[in-house]
């Protein structure tokens, strides 16, 4: 059987914030698709990528196990000024 993988394409900044380790979850908006993608399904793995690198590319690729979600309300610059609902996927343990 081949591995459940969680892609999660993100931009360069959240990428070396994890990468260098100050940056230990990954937020998604609580919407239609990230309920899609993540209520009642399991993954074997999350692929952290820089952008949408080149196929072969895996120095913009982290792996990290994946171990579910939590969801919590956060302020966070990239969802704008209000509070908003999230899915916090730790991607350490």
């Amino acid at each position: 059987m081949s591995k459940r993988i969680l892609h999660l394409n993100v931009n360069g900044e959240y990428f070396d914030d994890v990468k260098s380790g100050t940056k230990g979850e990954e937020y998604r908006l609580f919407n239609d698709y990230w309920c899609k993608k993540l209520e009642g399904r399991e993954y074997d793995e999350i692929h952290y990528k820089k952008g949408y690198p080149k196929k072969g590319d895996i120095s913009k690729i982290l792996i990290f196990p994946y171990n579910g979600y939590a969801v919590k309300v956060i302020n966070h610059k990239h969802f704008g000024q209000e509070p908003v609902k999230v899915f916090a996927i730790p991607l350490f343990n």
